[in-house]
Order: structure tokens, then sequence, then C-alpha cells
């Protein structure tokens, strides 16, 4: 049997395990924090941003971001139901409605449209998910958000790498950006996130909230001045995030070169379609995936048995939130509901072979053979 190929995995050199090693050995006392500081240096400058606070997971810096609005009972929050779990559940856990709406069957991003026809008095922030490194269009977004003074957030956990309009890195141009590094991304810490703001007064409480409720500026010693949370980021976790920073260049640019790899292969495949990369911007291409047109008739489950087969790892487009058992659904949100069972989400990770994405690619092609 051929060597199973995996949907994703990690970069890991020698750099990340000796700072990692060093962290573990050295990283305590006076210096407990020196690996976190340094990553949110890195991190920042990266994206061209203000702040940023290293932070346990990427649903924690949503939450953080999120209280610090003030979030609470008889708040709405409008999301694209082509989502993550992660996205939603800060949501809940504050008190608030999440309001899912449709996305665009192009980016299968928030449609701005849809996010209009949804905004009532009760809307207090937008959240504009990057999936899989597409990019919502954040002009729109930004300009909805504007006229009715609601937040606007970007929700860029898997979106490191990708360029709106004018070289504005995903996560950089809303309220605030969340970013994961969860062991499946582009830039990895085995687990943790980033929130990341241009806003000092929210930064400053969000680093308050972060520390269980206490201020940068208090004197006194384990003294609370509000009630916060603990989602901080370990030197260990931040140790390995600053040596993949010192590699970003060479991660990004690798997602970016398996993407092309795909599209040469697939691209010219008719009743097949990609992540969309407009003029003008960037995919990161976190997670290259396929979507069939509805009249070829190959499903989800045909396309995971046909990578079972041949020893690949299928991951299945996500399925809409509101089709989950806690929330009420919404049909009405027929891109939403239509695409994940069309699509299938390809490997792309770092090592990859161009042997393996040519296998991938074959199956593609095999199950698309009359």
């Amino acid at each position: 049997m051929q060597t199973r190929i995996l949907y994703t995995k990690p970069s890991i050199t020698d750099l990340e395990t000796r700072y990692a090693t060093d962290a573990a050995a050295n990283g305590w006392g006076d210096k407990c924090y020196d690996y976190i500081h340094r990553f949110e240096k890195q991190f920042r400058e990266h994206l061209g941003s203000r702040f940023a606070i290293a932070t346990s997971s990427c649903t924690g810096a949503m939450h953080l971001g999120l209280a610090a609005l003030g979030l609470g009972p008889g708040d709405e929050v409008i999301l694209a139901d082509t989502n993550w779990i992660a996205t939603v559940s800060p949501i809940v856990h504050l008190g608030a409605t999440p309001v899912f709406v449709d996305v665009d069957p192009i980016s299968w991003c928030l449609d701005a449209k849809a996010v209009e026809r949804a905004i009532t008095p009760n809307t207090k922030a937008i959240i504009a998910t990057h999936i899989y490194g597409n990019l919502a269009d954040m002009d729109a977004l930004l300009d909805l958000g504007a006229a009715h003074n609601i937040a606007v957030i970007e929700d860029s956990a898997e979106a490191i790498g990708s360029v709106w309009h004018g070289n504005r890195r995903a996560g950089s141009m809303g309220l605030f950006g969340t970013f994961s590094f969860h062991g499946t991304k582009t830039i990895t810490c085995g687990e943790g996130g980033m929130f990341v703001t241009n806003d000092e007064a929210l930064y400053e409480t969000v680093l308050t909230l972060s520390n269980h409720g206490r201020a940068r500026g208090q004197k006194k010693q384990f003294w609370p001045d509000m009630v916060g949370f603990k989602y901080k980021m370990s030197n260990v976790q931040a140790a390995i995030g600053c040596a993949q920073m010192e590699r970003i260049d060479e991660l990004t640019a690798r997602k970016h070169a398996i993407f092309e790899h795909y599209k040469t292969e697939l691209g010219s495949i008719n009743g097949l379609s990609f992540n969309p990369e407009p003029h003008g911007t960037i995919n990161g291409a976190w997670m290259p995936t396929v979507v069939m047109d509805r009249a070829l008739g190959i499903t989800r489950e045909q396309m995971i048995a046909a990578f079972a087969q041949n020893n690949i790892d299928a991951r299945v487009f996500f399925y809409p939130l509101s089709s989950l058992p806690m929330f009420a659904p919404v049909p009405a949100n027929k891109n939403a509901y239509d695409i994940p069972e069309r699509a299938i989400n390809l490997p792309s990770y770092h090592d990859m072979t161009d042997e393996q994405i040519s296998r991938v690619a074959a199956v593609i092609k095999t199950l698309m053979t009359p």
C-alpha cells in the first residue's frame, strides 16, 4: 500500500526545537515572558498592527475581544453560517445571540448583502471569517460597519499569509483580529492564538482581561481590577512561535506553491472550482479546497471514500453552524447548506512532495472521468 498522505502536519525544524529547549531550560522566573513578548513583537510587525496579545487559542482571543466590547444578553452578532464552532462559541458563552447569514458562492465567506439585510438595532458586531485562507469582502463589510456604527471583527484563524487589496493583511483591517496556531495551521505553536488590534483602549482592556483582570498599571500585588480570564500562552509555546515567525515567508510561500500546483493539475477541468484569489489579493491557501458542480453528481461521501481507498486523508468542508443540534436551522442560507455536500479539503502540508500532490489530484481526476 502507498504511504499515507496526511491532510496537514506542522513543519518543525531544528530552530523550533532549539528555541523550545531553551525556553524549557531557562525561561523561568524573570524570563518567563521573554519568548511571549518576542513572539508578540514579531507578529505585530509582520501584520502591521499596533498591538498583539498571545493567547492560549484563537477561541480565547475571540472571547477576550468580544468580552472587551461588552457583548452580552440582548446583543446580536452577525457571522457566516459556514464556520467552525469556535467562532460562535464565545458569542454563546457571553449570552449574546448569533445571527447566521449565508456566504458568497465564490469566496465561501460572509456575503455582505446578506449581512446588510440582517442588521438590526441590536447588532453589536460583524465577524468576518476568512475561511480556508479565502478573503471576505472587507471593503464592503467595513463600509457597513462604519455606516451603522458596528464593530467589524476578523476571524483570521485560517488566513495567515492572506492579503487584501492594498497590501492589507488579513486580521489587520477590522477593529480586532484573531489568529490560530493550532498544530494544523501554517504557523503553529502546537496550540495557541493571537489577538491583534490598532485600538489602544481595546488592547488595554483585553490585556487586563487576559490576566485574571489584573491591570498593567495596578501597583498592588495579586489585585484584580475586574473578573477576567486565563487565556495566556506559555513561554515554551511562544518559543516555537518565534522560530515559526522567523520562517514565515518560507512557510506561507510553500502553502501557496502547493495551492498553485493543485491549480495546475486540476484548474482546467470543467465543473470544478477552487479557493478564489481575486486580482490584487493573495490567498494564504491554508486549506486548498475543491467544489464540484452539482450537475456532476459527485458527493462529499464519494470523495471521502475515494481518498480513503487511496490511503489519503480527506477533510470535509465545514457543515453550516445552523445545521448543528444546538442551533435553530436556517435553510434559507442556501450556499452554506449546498457547498459542503460537494466539496472536499485537499492535503497541503509543508513537506508534501510534488508526487504526493499529483497523487491527490489523480483521485479527483478519476472521480471526474466518465
